[in-house]
Formats: structure tokens, sequence, C-alpha cells
């Protein structure tokens, strides 16, 4: 198992490859010999070093938005694991297999909180399983109805500043069932 610091810029170098280098070979070399990556809420992603492979090169690298970019949050290592919090920027200008698949570019903007727990095995990034809420990612791309009970963009935003209002839906919520029918 690799130290604190050695996940920690393993796990850099494999995020620079993709998100710096979109290179499927760089981030296939911070990897084992048979790695998955589980993109949970859609149950997307690979299996295996030549799925892998055309995962990266088909359906995320080459669909990246130019504007993305990563707020960290969080980093949290341990037990040979690293869990990051961040918030993804960009705006759905480019067709995202792994992340809207099915659906054309919207030109909105959209800012969303992610989780990735990263397992490795020695110094090698043994899988990927990355979290976010679709709900808001729909509502902030024009997809999800907002008279549902979901939030959009504003979720990131309590995340980056949690002295943002809570609770709006629970009111909604309540206003509704005082209101005589």
């Amino acid at each position: 198992m690799g130290t604190e610091g050695t996940l920690s810029s393993v796990w850099n170098q494999h995020l620079a490859s993709e998100f710096a280098a979109k290179s499927p070979e760089q981030a296939l070399a911070t990897m084992t010999a048979e790695p998955y990556v589980n993109v949970v809420p859609l149950m997307i992603g690979s299996r295996g070093r030549n799925e892998t492979r055309d995962f990266y090169a088909n359906h995320f690298l080459s669909q990246i938005p130019p504007d993305m970019e990563t707020v960290p949050v969080s980093r949290t290592i341990g037990q040979g694991r690293v869990v990051d919090e961040l918030i993804m920027r960009f705006t759905h200008s480019i067709r995202m297999d792994w992340l809207l698949p099915g659906i054309p570019p919207t030109g909105k903007c959209v800012e969303v909180p992610m989780v990735a727990i990263v397992q490795f095995e020695g110094d090698k990034v043994a899988h990927e399983h990355i979290y976010w809420d679709q709900a808001s990612l729909l509502v902030q791309v024009g997809l999800f109805d907002r008279t549902l009970p979901v939030r959009g963009g504003e979720i990131a935003a309590q995340v980056l500043n949690p002295t943002q209002p809570m609770n709006e839906l629970i009111r909604r919520a309540l206003n509704k069932t005082d209101s005589p029918a």
C-alpha cells in the first residue's frame, strides 16, 4: 500500500492525464493491469484495460468540454484510497456520453458537486467510483422540472459556501400542504 503522499501524487497524475492531456495511454499508465471505472449514477464505465482504454478514448476524454474546470472541496486519503469531493463546472457545449448520454449539447452552464472514490493497489489506481446528483444536472440543462423536489446549480454553491440558505424544498412542501384544497 502506498503512502498518503504517493497516493495523492498518483491520483493527481491520473487527473492531469485525463483533464489536461486527455490521454488514455497516460491515464492507463497510472492504473493496475485490470482497472475498472464505475460512473455510478448512470451505470456507465469499463472493466479491464482494453475496455477502459476504449471508454476513455471514445466516451470520456474526447468529450470533456473545453471550459471544464474542477474546484477542489476536500480530499481524504487512507487505507489505500483517495476520496475527492469537488465541483465540476462547464458549459454543455459538446456530446458527453459519460455524463449526459443521448442528450445533444444544450449550451447551458452547469455546476455539479461530485465525489470520486479511488481505490489503489500499491501505487496504481485499481478502480474509481464517481458519484453526483443526476437530478441536479438534469435541472441545469433544462430536462427536469424544478417543481419536482430537486435542486439545480445551487447545490454546488451550498457545497462551496455552507452559509447558503437551506430547506427551501421543505418550506415549499409545507406551504403546499398548508394551502386549502
